[in-house]
């Protein structure tokens, strides 16, 4: 029995949906344990590019059963959707996809919420995707919130109807111009609701207990990255969920001492999507390079995400806070052709040098102390073994397993599932 944990290290968009389609073969079950639609794995393999967004990544493998777990936010109409795309893949979706009854739904009133409480903050806005995420969390802390168990029970319309009435009292009182339709999303809402029914829905942390007993090997898929944590991000500019490794445990019921490995994801430069802070931002030439290059832009959303250099500052702080035991490098074919690196490897936070993360890392308070290193000018997306690397790369991966004191295990090259260097 096996439950390794894989998680985004940075503000998201990682990669983690590459790694897991990379890993899926020596699992039996891929459990996605938080976040809502918003974030979209994406994997490549066979000259094709699949967008998940509550799916599991390993639905593409033949043996893995994948769970949404409770700590997921499910807009049915998005899901349905999801399903309707990989029809033309033949994979039997009834049997490979179970859903926890205890994972909340995001209802159309949600997604108008976030659209009125986004607009109320005017250019206080942290950036939200407007999926109704937020407000759906904001509704289970609440304990206000409909769960997918719900939707097997007599009274479903009834606690909808409830919930959506007040929904609507909430964006009166925004006081803000939004035009809807609700009845039209309601309508799309209550059909993807029962397409939904299809599915198997299940006791998910009762049989992700009896598959331990069973000796099944189990991976826990994280959306988002750990500076994205409603707890340890750079708040208020997170997600409304626990990325981190503590957030697997409360997303899926499983024990911490159960956990064996912990894999962490981070690119090899950074990068963040929407607003807040972003010490290492590169408003120079550089950053564009690293936009066009490692095509930066949102999967789902369709965002362009800011770039900059590696900040080990904030690496570190997420090993730590997820006890990270090995980690990944994405995207290090796309640094090829620069002619000098930087690395932030320290803060001077308020006119002294720190290297952890303080709480407040605006720019008015922190400005990044870089490290430079050699670059590369070589085409590394057609190598596969870690020895064919240039001697540059070799000492910037040395460089950053020394820094955080966690070894590199996997080096991306390129997006294909083929393209990965096991180290």
């Amino acid at each position: 029995m096996t439950i390794d944990l894989l998680l985004g290290l940075q503000w998201g968009d990682e990669g983690k949906g590459k790694i897991v389609d990379v890993l899926t073969s020596q699992y039996d079950i891929i459990a996605r344990f938080q976040g809502g639609p918003n974030a979209g794995h994406t994997l490549e393999f066979d000259g094709i590019k699949h967008v998940l967004r509550t799916i599991p990544s390993g639905i593409f493998h033949k043996n893995a059963i994948n769970i949404i777990g409770n700590g997921v936010v499910i807009d049915p109409i998005v899901l349905v959707k999801e399903i309707e795309g990989l029809e033309k893949f033949e994979i039997d979706i009834v049997s490979k996809l179970l859903i926890s009854r205890k994972a909340h739904i995001i209802l159309p009133s949600h997604r108008l919420l976030d659209a009125a409480s986004e607009a109320a903050k005017g250019k206080a806005k942290i950036g939200s995707t407007l999926k109704g995420i937020g407000p759906t969390y904001m509704d289970k802390t609440g304990r206000n919130g409909i769960r997918v168990g719900d939707i097997e029970l007599e009274d479903f319309a009834i606690r909808y109807r409830n919930l959506a009435d007040k929904h609507e009292q909430m964006i009166r009182f925004y006081d803000v111009s939004i035009q809807y339709n609700l009845k039209e999303m309601e309508d799309e809402f209550f059909a993807a609701v029962e397409q939904l029914k299809k599915l198997q829905f299940i006791d998910s942390e009762e049989y992700l207990a009896q598959a331990q007993k069973q000796g099944k090997s189990i991976l826990c898929e994280g959306a988002q990255g750990s500076l994205l944590d409603v707890d340890f991000g750079t708040y208020p500019f997170v997600t409304s969920s626990n990325t981190t490794a503590a957030g697997a445990c409360t997303g899926l019921g499983i024990a911490p001492n159960k956990i064996k490995e912990v894999y962490g994801i981070f690119k090899a430069y950074t990068t963040r999507v929407g607003s807040g802070p972003f010490p290492t931002e590169d408003f120079t030439e550089a950053g564009d390079t690293m936009a066009k290059v490692g095509n930066e832009f949102g999967s789902v959303t369709g965002r362009k995400r800011r770039c900059g250099w590696l900040d080990l500052v904030a690496l570190k702080y997420a090993v730590q806070i997820n006890g990270v035991t090995q980690l990944m490098m994405m995207k290090g074919d796309v640094l090829s052709g620069f002619d000098t690196l930087k690395v932030c490897t320290a803060y001077n936070y308020k006119g002294t040098s720190i290297k952890h993360l303080p709480f407040n890392i605006e720019q008015e308070n922190v400005q990044p102390i870089y490290t430079e290193f050699k670059g590369w000018n070589a085409n590394l997306t057609g190598l596969d073994k870690y020895e064919s690397l240039p001697l540059e790369l070799k000492k910037y991966i040395d460089f950053i397993e020394k820094e955080v004191e966690v070894p590199i295990k996997i080096i991306s090259v390129g997006p294909d599932r083929k393209q990965t260097i096991f180290k």
